[in-house]
């Protein structure tokens, strides 16, 4: 299999998945394609649609999967051939898990999924210390965020487990072992 190009970033709310994303992103000059901003930007649209996506973003509750595999697909069949990418918060729910595998072994496109493990009590830390600068209304939920990944995410992470195609890394180090851990994973360092 030639060396992964698509990269998504997975795991419990506030392990890192948006900082790592931005540092290899940084390393490489790849795209980053995040749910979290997309959810963001139509809340922020005075339509139904918007007003509804607001109201379960400020819960802190994760979105329809049929919405996010829409904004998932829209973005990847739009990249050119072999263009890399790196998703950031997609594929949380099953359903998605699964549309990731089957869309890309359609496209035959080499991929990875980096999971970034943290403790419950450190994503409440890191949620409570966001929380302050952040804005995110969704910050201030840590328990309900936390109570969605249980009920949902865990099960997606495992689908990728299963199919091989996970690679797990301590989120609980700092920024810069981290990122280095996923570069040598990614065989790119």
């Amino acid at each position: 299999m030639d060396k992964a190009r698509t990269i998504f970033f997975v795991g419990k709310p506030g392990c890192g998945k948006g900082t790592q994303a931005k540092l290899l992103a940084k390393k490489t000059g790849w795209t980053i394609i995040s749910a979290g901003n997309k959810f963001r930007d139509l809340a922020a649209e005075n339509t139904p649609v918007g007003r509804k996506v607001k109201t379960e973003n400020d819960a802190g509750l994760l979105q329809p999967y049929w919405l996010a595999t829409y904004l998932y697909l829209q973005e990847l069949f739009a990249l050119p051939d072999n263009a890399p990418i790196i998703f950031d918060g997609f594929n949380r729910k099953v359903p998605e898990a699964e549309l990731v595998l089957e869309s890309l072994k359609w496209l035959d496109r080499s991929f990875s999924i980096v999971y970034l493990a943290v403790s419950d009590e450190e994503v409440r830390r890191r949620l409570n210390e966001r929380k302050e600068v952040s804005g995110r209304v969704d910050d201030f939920a840590p328990e309900e965020r936390l109570k969605e990944y249980y009920e949902h995410t865990e099960n997606a992470i495992e689908i990728f487990r299963d199919a091989e195609v996970l690679i797990e890394v301590n989120g609980e180090q700092p920024l810069e072992k981290i990122s280095k851990e996923i570069n040598t994973a990614l065989t790119l360092s």
